[in-house]
């Protein structure tokens, strides 16, 4: 029961997180109806926040303190690891191209620029860190290491990455464009079997923070730009170590 009930208490934090930077910056002058990329990214930071703070949370309530290994913070053989991302990401590639050719969707992802990206060189900057390194660790702590780890000790790992897959799907709902919601869940549901093969969370983050970088540099069109950003979000988030990880859960 853990799970569904901490994913409404981490959402219910982040609105309120947004409600209360909203009225901040309506005191300092800025539109309610068209907020600026500030207001939009720390609100967004937030929400990420509180997802990692919901899932600590609620696994601190099972009586014992928990451990970042629990979580899947823990490094695992990085060639095996290796080969089951590059499997998992080129079946999302090759499920998301038939979908969008089968459906004929033109649309594209326009998230960066409703946080701004498009407003300023700052803002750009602010939001491709907000999507290569906070999105990617927030989310996979979350649904890969808590969410689905709950569901997995109650149903099995096949059921707990179906739900699992549907619910990160859904959550992207007001930032991803409505065709893409399906390749979305089939992208989550692939990383719950990553992380349920390889035992680490962390060639999730990295997946999905490869993932991540190329969707920013296509909505930017950028070329070489695209190897440089994953080269340096991935430098970032340190996916080799787990000391943060165990800040985090501490």
């Amino acid at each position: 029961w853990m799970a569904p009930v901490a994913l409404i208490a981490g959402f219910g934090a982040a609105i309120v997180g947004y409600l209360v930077v909203a009225i901040i910056g309506s005191a300092a002058g800025a539109s309610a109806a068209d907020p600026p990329p500030a207001v939009q990214i720390i609100a967004t930071v937030l929400q990420d926040g509180a997802l990692i703070g919901a899932a600590v949370l609620f696994a601190r309530l099972s009586g014992t303190r928990p451990q970042a290994w629990q979580f899947g913070l823990r490094r695992t053989p990085i060639l095996p690891a290796f080969g089951w991302a590059a499997l998992t990401y080129v079946g999302y590639l090759v499920f998301s191209a038939a979908w969008v050719s089968a459906l004929g969707i033109k649309q594209k992802d326009d998230l960066p620029d409703q946080l701004g990206a498009d407003k300023s060189t700052v803002a750009l900057v602010a939001v491709a860190v907000l999507v290569t390194v906070v999105a990617p660790i927030a989310e996979e702590f979350f649904f890969r290491g808590f969410f689905f780890t709950a569901l997995r000790s109650w149903k099995g790992p096949w059921p707990a990455a179906i739900l699992t897959a549907l619910v990160f799907g859904g959550i992207h709902a007001g930032s991803a464009p409505a065709g893409y919601l399906v390749p979305l869940a089939a992208f989550g549901f692939g990383l719950c079997v990553l992380y349920w093969r390889t035992g680490s969370l962390l060639p999730c983050i990295a997946l999905h923070c490869v993932n991540n970088c190329v969707a920013l540099g296509v909505t930017q069109g950028w070329g070489w730009e695209i190897p440089v950003i994953i080269v340096a979000a991935s430098a970032v988030i340190g996916c080799p170590d787990t000391e943060w990880g165990e800040r985090v859960v501490a």
